[in-house]
């Protein structure tokens, strides 16, 4: 081995190096018997040896007494393990918490390992600190520099992370980061970011008493925190900065880091009108609007020469939701979906900024599932990074109540991410961990998280009372100085800054508030009704020509059933597929999967990416998609929607991780900030997405109507009563329904492939335009081998989505139709199977709502004005009473259909539950329902009407 400077083994002489010969010759035999910090040291340095310069020879330990030798070696490992249990446990005394010191702990005191100060100077630098050497005297002057380090302002938990990433987070934080010194222009900068952001609140809080705003004191270093990782994104040219946040704080860091006017908050407040006039900034209104912390921004700055966009996701209260969209978010800045194959992925154009509450994170489980999700390929944004903004209370509930561990955060440790606490009162060091926190994302593309800890100075909201529930708590604070008071006295006592420029300071933020309300209109806007509200922008769909050629679609059905040279295509899917040559050429029925990855390669060729994601999304849950096939002698994966030469976008198929609601929240973002992008989220079964439910309600449902946010997102819900049970029946109709109104989405219970195909060949089409909403289907599961639910190539090459359709043979005779049944889906097809010949029909016609909503009335209305002679108009549904269409489509039948006459009901009875569980019960259900809908002198109908 090559000796030089560095080397440490130079420093050991005698017993000393008598021991570590010995340890050295067990770490051969068996690392795993010797210390840690020895184990890294061998590896390193190799054998111990005498430094040949100095002329030393190894000593004979021949003469010394056993028990001296044993002792030193003893002192030695006790040394070496107190440097490592400052590093793993200097959290436990760190000064992290503003209110209070934690508890002293002996892990860290000599006594603890029988040690004198004389003992620990005998060890050299090199071995505790490896990083010091030569800035330090020696071993004990080295262990009062770790604990300086490990248990001041910033407590760090990184032991648990990998070896590589521990060692370089080791040296950064025992050298460059500890030791940065900022200066004194730094320092004032920063005193006026902290007090601009208190400023903020108390100009709010005085002016507008009484209004909520859930105001940030108490955390007022976020905000500069936050602005740092901003600047620091901008000086590494990455292009796009996506955070988000809930309520607290919203306020402020859209003044100070996105830049909002103060006149334009302002405004929001005194319920008048304000117009931005910049260019750089933008934000979206829905058309009925949402409480002004929920509200997102985009803001394109220039810092220092260099651009960077700030997003800020909108955000309903329910907690921790919006994180997984901005993922959603940076993930879809970061693709090019121009070519075809999966998108090229970039980390370096986007960084997402989580933003938690303290209690939020330990306790709300999207976080667990965001935190799962972030190293796999679909949803992998080259790392986030986590700000716990830490008021150590939730709502009412103090710490011990709001979860089992020591730390909020200590679950970010399960996934292997280093985390660094805080003092929110020492604003210096807060800037420093996010610089630490940027340089570990962007060296190691990984999670990073950031426990700031403060408190809360006011209640829940500034209406709220707190001392009545936390009294000890609030004893401490009000007692506390605030954070501008602590950092202010700070920088006078070390004079880094004048009382005089305090002062300057102080009455320019001011006065920048008073100029800022001195401008804005103090007239309040006149208070519209919701109906006028509405009447803003709810677009109906244009017609589309979804029709595709028949060389076109003969040529891409060709590419598709080519595979490369050498892969094998296991036998029996071989063999399946391979019927799909046969329906051209036989001129046979095209089945649902096949009419699907058509649609997906028309939708390709004409410059369209798609992204569909799910728990079984690459073979599809039923496996009828295949659309990525495993070679079965190497399982190497081949996909040819990636090579067909007709493609002209991008193609991106995963497998998700087993979760609904963020890998729901996720795709719903990536389509919003890639709007040009057909994105699919597709559930396992329907019922599913009750998983999913708070992304569904909050974002997709109304997040149009709420933030002006559109979105063509897909999802794909496997619906149909055919005898599985309660749970893998129903993908819960009636809740879409429900909530469908201001034209906020489609929902569709198809009956065909051919439709399918057409209405995802539509949705692609009306991407990036202003009709462009949701689409929901009930997609099927026995249908997708149903020969009745085929089409024909030419319902592909010359057809139309179509919102209503009546079963072929059906009402020929218009004068002699006295019963009209309507359904939708599955059951439509079961119905129309269920015929022997339609001529013997002569009084029924049957006809299938394929677009639930928006409601075809003009279509429905256009079929019942064919029969004169109706006697019974009645809607059939597999679904009880309770659920499905019934309680939607009634109402709406009933106001189209004769006065006369009264809509009935065939369908199951009211239930709690969405099916029977027994097989044979529900055969025989599905049987009465479709022979009372289909026989003319049936037992008397169940006759609800929705008019009386």
């Amino acid at each position: 081995m090559t000796m030089n400077a560095s080397n440490p083994w130079h420093e050991f002489h005698g017993p000393n190096l008598g021991y570590l010969l010995e340890q050295y010759d067990l770490y051969l035999m068996n690392p795993n018997d010797v210390d840690e910090s020895l184990r890294e040291l061998f590896v390193k340095w190799g054998a111990p040896q005498a430094d040949e310069n100095t002329g030393v020879s190894t000593p004979s330990p021949q003469g010394l007494s056993p028990s001296y030798i044993v002792n030193k070696m003893k002192k030695l490992a006790s040394v070496l393990t107190l440097a490592e249990n400052i590093r793993s446990f200097g959290h436990l005394e760190a000064n992290i918490f503003p209110l209070e010191e934690q508890a002293q702990t002996n892990l860290l005191t000599l006594a603890h390992y029988g040690l004198t100060e004389a003992d620990v100077r005998e060890i050299p630098v090199e071995l505790i600190c490896p990083d010091r050497a030569g800035r330090l005297a020696d071993g004990l002057a080295a262990i009062e520099y770790l604990k300086q380090v490990y248990t001041g302002t910033i407590g760090y938990e990184v032991e648990h992370v990998d070896l590589s990433e521990r060692a370089w987070l080791r040296n950064k934080i025992e050298s460059d980061y500890y030791n940065q010194k900022f200066s004194s222009d730094r320092k004032t900068e920063l005193l006026k970011k902290l007090y601009e952001a208190e400023g903020f609140e108390q100009f709010i809080h005085k002016t507008y008493i009484g209004q909520k705003r859930f105001s940030v004191e108490g955390l007022e270093t976020m905000v500069p925190a936050v602005e740092e990782l901003v600047a620091l994104s901008a000086e590494e040219k990455i292009d796009n900065v996506v955070i988000a946040m809930a309520h607290r704080g919203r306020l402020n860091i859209l003044a100070h880091v996105l830049q909002k006017p103060y006149e334009a908050l302002f405004s929001q407040f005194q319920h008048s009108k304000w117009e931005i006039d910049d260019s750089d900034y933008s934000e979206t209104v829905g058309s009925t609007g949402d409480v002004k912390y929920h509200l997102g921004a985009v803001k394109r700055r220039t810092i220092n020469g260099n651009t960077v966009t700030v997003t800020l996701a909108n955000n309903p209260s329910h907690l921790e939701f919006s994180g997984t969209v901005a993922e959603g978010y940076a993930r879809a800045a970061q693709d090019d979906r121009s070519q075809k194959g999966y998108p090229s992925q970039d980390v370096t154009k986007a960084l997402p900024v989580l933003i938690h509450g303290d209690a939020a994170f330990a306790g709300q489980g999207i976080v667990f599932e965001i935190l799962n999700y972030a190293q796999t390929k679909a949803y992998y944004t080259g790392g986030t990074i986590h700000l716990i903004a830490n008021n150590c209370i939730g709502f009412t509930t103090e710490m011990e109540d709001s979860r089992s561990t020591r730390y909020s955060s200590d679950p970010a440790k399960g996934y292997n991410i280093p985390v660094f606490h805080v003092n929110a009162d020492d604003p210096e060091a807060a800037i420093t961990t996010m610089q630490l926190a940027f340089d570990y994302r962007n060296t190691f593309h990984k999670d990073v998280l950031i426990d700031l800890i403060g408190y809360r100075r006011l209640g829940h909201n500034e209406m709220d009372e707190p001392r009545a529930t936390s009294p000890l708590i609030y004893q401490k604070v009000d007692k506390h100085p605030t954070i501008t008071a602590v950092y202010k006295n700070k920088l006078i006592a070390e004079k880094s800054i004048t009382e005089e420029e305090i002062q300057q300071l102080e009455k320019a933020t001011t006065e920048a508030f008073k100029a800022a309300y001195g401008k804005i209109d103090k007239t309040a806007e006149e208070v519209p009704s919701i109906a006028e509200m509405q009447k803003q922008g709810h677009y109906e769909f244009p017609t589309v020509d979804t029709s595709v050629d028949k060389a076109t679609l003969e040529q891409i059905n060709r590419e598709l059933l080519k595979y490369p040279e050498g892969f094998h295509v296991f036998s029996k899917l071989k063999k399946i597929l391979g019927r799909r040559l046969d329906v051209f050429e036989k001129k046979g029925k095209i089945d649902w999967g096949h009419g699907e990855v058509l649609a997906f390669a028309t939708i390709l060729k004409d410059g369209t990416p798609i992204r569909i994601t799910g728990e079984d999304s690459e073979r599809g849950t039923f496996s009828h998609r295949n659309i990525v096939l495993s070679d079965e002698k190497t399982g190497e994966k081949y996909s040819p929607l990636h090579t067909i030469s007709t493609s002209n976008a991008s193609f991106a198929v995963h497998n998700s991780t087993l979760s609904e609601a963020a890998i729901l929240g996720f795709e719903y973002g990536y389509n919003v900030f890639a709007p040009e992008t057909l994105v699919f989220w597709e559930a396992q079964f329907g019922d599913f997405a009750n998983g999913a439910q708070v992304i569904i309600d909050q974002f997709i449902a109304a997040g149009k109507a709420k933030w002006g946010q559109t979105s063509g997102l897909v999802m794909l819900l496997p619906h149909g009563y055919e005898g599985q049970g309660p749970e893998h029946s129903s993908a819960r109709l009636e809740r879409f329904l429900q909530m469908a109104a201001e034209n906020n989405w489609t929902v569709a219970n198809l009956s065909s492939s051919a439709q399918y195909f057409h209405i995802l060949r539509r949705q692609a089409a009306l991407l990036k335009t202003k009709e462009i909403r949701p689409l929901v289907i009930m997609a099927p599961k026995s249908l997708l081998r149903n020969q009745a639910a085929g089409s024909y190539i030419e319902e592909f090459t010359n057809g139309s989505f179509q919102a209503v359709i009546e079963q072929p043979g059906l009402g020929t005779e218009p004068g002699k139709v006295e019963r009209v049944v309507f359904c939708t889906g599955r059951l439509a097809v079961e119905i129309g199977g269920a015929f022997d010949e339609p001529k013997d029909y002569p009084w029924l016609d049957v006809v299938r709502v394929e677009e639930l909503y928006p409601f075809p009335e003009k279509e429905i209305q256009s079929v019942l004005a064919k029969y004169k002679n109706l006697k019974e108009v009645i809607w059939v549904q597999e679904e009880p009473k309770n659920m499905g269409a019934w309680n939607y489509i009634a109402p709406r039948l009933q106001e189209i259909v004769p006065d006369s006459l009264k809509v009935s009901y065939i369908g199951r009875p009211e239930m709690s539950s969405p099916s029977e569980g027994d097989p044979s019960i529900h055969k025989k259900e599905q049987q009465r329902i479709i022979s009372e809908a289909l026989t003319k002198q049936a037992k008397k109908i169940d006759k609800e009407t929705v008019k009386s």
